[in-house]
């Protein structure tokens, strides 16, 4: 099979023929149809996360996928072959198998039926990022009427945590670049900051002198990242980047954590079922050939990534 894979520590990802996993107790092999792209992919690729988790190589990249069940390993009974299905390699060692390639062995745990109603292409688009919104917004736990600063808001990530902010009556304030105000105020935001129109934190602080209720972070890495004079004293902040520190927060008079998402079914099909509906947008900005995934890892590298990237893969 094709697959996108880094043959050996250091060494850049490239495109060649590896071999079909083959299915073990626990785990679905999917034939790929599509497969999202995430920040993580490029984390990984680079062994930055080799300390959390031992990597064998050749390591294909990808951790989200949508495409038709091949083969199930004992003790699956909640999909079967030829099924349409979305899931995601969950992070467990060792870190080796992926998404980008025609044939993913995924865990069970994280593969789920494709709502009849959601092409593979959003299916693909998903799983992590879906995840790591629903579980930033539930860990501020905004009331309707709140209003919740999102920081990073056009990203992939960000399209989802407007959303399901919006959809608890919350009023969103965003952060986007010029290019990305319509979409963000088409996915729920009630006020954009453009960040290319000056200093955000000023800017927040001019319209909402009082503070706002909520942080939700998804762009910054340490805790002097995070615009905390900006959240009102007993506000909440989460992080998706690991910036949220409970001893920088309490002497604030804040509260907060950090968000580890949760790609398993039971999160995951939820929001597949919405997306299905219409009631969720999954922002797919830009669709890639197998061929070209480099070059989404590439622009999602550079910042640079609007919504959703996802590459599909070819019979």
């Amino acid at each position: 099979m094709r697959a996108l894979h880094v043959p050996a520590a250091g060494a850049p990802p490239q495109l060649s023929e590896l071999p079909v996993p083959e299915p073990v107790e626990g785990t679905v092999l999917i034939k790929v149809k599509a497969a999202g792209l995430n920040a993580v992919d490029n984390a990984i690729a680079a062994g930055m996360m080799a300390e959390m988790a031992p990597h064998h190589y050749p390591l294909v990249l990808g951790r989200d996928a949508a495409g038709v069940v091949q083969a199930v390993g004992a003790g699956v009974d909640h999909v079967r072959p030829g099924d349409e299905v979305v899931g995601h390699m969950l992070f467990a060692p060792p870190i080796q198998a992926g998404t980008l390639a025609e044939y993913a062995l995924l865990p069970a745990a994280a593969v789920m039926p494709k709502p009849a109603g959601l092409d593979f292409t959003r299916a693909a688009a998903l799983p992590l990022a879906g995840a790591a919104a629903l579980g930033a917004v539930d860990a501020v736990a905004p009331e309707a009427g709140h209003r919740v600063l999102v920081i990073g808001a056009s990203g992939g990530v960000g399209s989802y945590v407007v959303q399901l902010l919006a959809a608890r009556g919350v009023t969103v304030i965003a952060t986007a670049g010029s290019a990305d105000i319509d979409r963000v105020k088409g996915l729920g935001a009630t006020t954009v900051i453009d960040f290319t129109q000056g200093d955000v934190t000023e800017q927040v602080r001019t319209a909402h002198p009082d503070g706002v209720d909520a942080l939700v972070d998804l762009i910054s890495y340490t805790p002097d990242g995070l615009p905390l004079d900006l959240v009102r004293k007993g506000g909440k902040v989460t992080s998706t980047l690991g910036a949220a520190d409970d001893q920088t927060l309490a002497a604030r008079g804040l509260s907060g954590s950090n968000v580890m998402a949760a790609p398993i079914r039971e999160v995951v099909a939820p929001l597949a079922e919405q997306a299905a509906a219409g009631t969720l947008t999954i922002d797919v900005t830009t669709v890639l050939p197998l061929e070209s995934a480099a070059e989404g890892l590439a622009t999602i590298a550079s910042g640079t990534a609007r919504g959703k990237i996802v590459v599909t893969i070819s019979d």
